[in-house]
């Protein structure tokens, strides 16, 4: 696609920064709009990095209040804005700033898993398949018409992060071929119903959600393993010890392992984990070291 369409790009987490990252060859993007750094953050901030390598102008909003005052200075002149990974609610004054709307990638297929994280909710669900989905935004979470969808099928044994950049992936291929045609008017947009998915909601995870209940079946924690990476982490107690299991599986019995924890029902194989050393280290090290 030429880079004479101009879009202004709205992102601030690490999807968003690997999404920038590819959209830069297909697009001119005139702006970023991004969170600031915050005061006591340590480290780059990796959509500011990204805007840095690339020589793009930055302008940043902490909440909605600043967005509206943000754009209420005429910042940009692009029609159309894409956004992913943001973290703020776009107000409908800033959707209308833009002639062509905002259009959102989606990380499933909408009306399924709207909210915050829907790429652990697709791997901790068990499901088979996932997508990204072109939404055009609207006020309401995550309730826009779809330009476009793409599906994903998940592996048996994927984890958030590699279902993530497989994702990215897909998005980016999506809006390469979907938004020129939107801009030429030779899309309409359809609603979210016309995909034929159940409306469900993620949300956003908290520490405690990664705990681990070993009286939960052996199957939904192994989904929960792979799912809780790398936020908030599957933490448990294992032989009166705090550890963080980062691979797992469903085992046949106790003796089908090293570290076989009985489940509810089932039993599970702890492959690996980081010990309270803060070493990763197998279950069967583990069991050696901290035997009692």
């Amino acid at each position: 696609m030429s880079k004479s369409k101009k879009v202004v790009f709205f992102g601030s987490g690490p999807v968003a920064a690997a999404s920038l990252a590819l959209l830069a060859s297909d697009f001119t993007i005139e702006a970023i709009i991004t969170k600031p750094k915050p005061p006591h953050h340590r480290g780059e901030v990796p959509v500011l990095e990204v805007a840095k390598k690339l020589e793009l102008p930055v302008f940043t909003a902490a909440n909605k209040q600043e967005l509206d005052e943000l754009f209420a200075q005429k910042p940009v002149n692009s029609q159309l804005a894409i956004l992913i990974d943001f973290g703020i609610i776009v107000s409908q004054k800033v959707i209308d700033y833009f002639g062509l709307g905002i259009i959102n990638s989606h990380f499933s297929i909408l009306p399924q898993w709207r909210g915050a994280d829907p790429i652990t909710f697709a791997v901790l669900s068990g499901q088979q398949t996932t997508g990204v989905s072109l939404m055009l935004l609207v006020e309401a979470m995550d309730e826009g018409p779809l330009l476009a969808y793409g599906e994903h099928e998940i592996p048996a044994k994927t984890t958030t992060p590699e279902l993530t950049n497989e994702l990215i992936k897909l998005s980016h291929v999506l809006l390469a071929e979907t938004v020129p045609k939107y801009i030429a008017g030779e899309l309409q947009p359809v609603a979210q119903n016309e995909t034929g998915c159940e409306v469900s909601y993620s949300h956003k995870l908290v520490k405690s959600d990664g705990g681990v209940d070993f009286s939960k079946p052996a199957r939904q924690i192994e989904r929960e393993v792979r799912a809780y990476q790398p936020w908030p982490k599957s933490q448990a107690k294992i032989l009166g010890h705090d550890v963080i299991i980062t691979k797992t599986r469903v085992a046949k019995d106790k003796g089908d392992g090293d570290l076989v924890m009985k489940c509810q029902p089932g039993w599970l194989e702890i492959q690996k984990l980081i010990a309270p050393s803060g070493r990763t280290m197998s279950g069967a090290d583990f069991l050696r070291g901290y035997k009692r």
